[in-house]
């Protein structure tokens, strides 16, 4: 498990699974119109060489990627989000306990205590949003239900409270996230990180104005209900990300994943809706920036480089 310290030498690694590649891909051709990365995972290392941090961010800005929202998924990795990106000119913070965390904090009498660290979290400088949060009925059984509702309502608002926008994990549970969106009322801005619907829920989220951030898998061939989904998404919803190290894109599908790696996903993007990729690079930039505020809105404060995390593998989880 990770130290709850972003200063601290913890380490978060990717499972390793049989048959995959484990070097990470050579950069893209820059983007000419630069993007954002709207949801990572810098805290978890992969491959067998694990990138730094600052590589990783390194790497990016060379491509285009201008920037990058961290994403933490219970305390130490919200913690670690938020401190490192208090630092980090190219990087903003998203915090939240993960819908699969959340029965096994409920069990243990320790999900409150979980939430109320969030709600704290929420409130420092260069933390833009509340998530990911929401549904999982893949990996959770049925008797954790009610934990991960009870979970997703109480991030729902403190979103709203500190006017965050909110970034929702959304697996096998469309119908149970939309109905919950609806019942306590969603935040103002409220993404759907890793879209995972169809056509259906694309409709259902530009009648409400919720954003559609369309990762790796919408580049990849079995993939066609995504791409039906980003037919119908009006441009001014659309948002790209990496969920890194996971979901690599189309050609480097199952080889680790980073930032630097977010043009291919646009450009299948741009392939697909027979648009200029700078055109739809210009709008995503936009909307990313509508949602989250800029880059640049809060300043980050100096760090002694000996102990900043961002020099070593994974940010000090090596």
């Amino acid at each position: 498990m990770a130290n709850d310290s972003a200063d601290s030498s913890h380490i978060r690694a990717r499972e390793a699974s049989a048959g995959r590649d484990l070097v990470y891909p050579p950069a893209p051709v820059p983007l000419v119109v630069g993007v954002y990365d709207n949801h990572t995972h810098l805290e978890i290392s992969d491959g067998t060489t694990p990138l730094s941090v600052a590589e990783q961010l390194d790497l990016a800005s060379s491509v285009g990627v201008r920037g990058v929202i961290q994403v933490g998924t219970d305390v130490a990795t919200s913690r670690w989000s938020a401190e490192l990106a208090a630092r980090e000119p190219r990087m903003l913070a998203a915090v939240a306990i993960h819908p699969n965390e959340a029965p096994e904090l409920e069990n243990a009498g320790t999900l409150d205590e979980a939430l109320a660290v969030i709600d704290e979290l929420a409130g420092r400088p260069r933390v833009v949003a509340i998530g990911e949060t929401g549904l999982d009925f893949y990996r959770t059984a049925p008797e954790g239900r009610a934990a991960q509702f009870r979970s997703f309502e109480a991030h729902i608002e403190i979103a709203k409270r500190h006017g965050l926008a909110l970034q929702i994990h959304d697996r096998d549970a469309h119908d149970e996230v939309v109905e919950t969106l609806l019942r306590v009322g969603a935040p103002e801005r409220t993404v759907f990180h890793c879209f995972s619907g169809g056509a259906e829920l694309a409709t259902l989220c530009a009648e409400h104005g919720w954003y559609l951030s369309f990762a790796g898998p919408v580049s990849f061939k079995n993939a066609a209900t995504l791409r039906e989904a980003l037919d119908v998404a009006p441009r001014s919803l659309l948002l790209v990300e990496t969920d890194a190290p996971y979901l690599t894109p189309t050609p480097h599908r199952g080889r680790p994943n980073a930032p630097y790696l977010l043009p291919h996903t646009l450009r299948a993007m741009a392939d697909h809706l027979q648009t200029d990729v700078s055109v739809l690079a210009a709008q995503i930039t936009s909307n990313t920036e509508l949602v989250y505020g800029r880059w640049d809105a809060e300043p980050v404060v100096l760090t002694d480089t000996a102990r900043d995390p961002r020099n070593s593998p994974a940010g000090g989880l090596a």
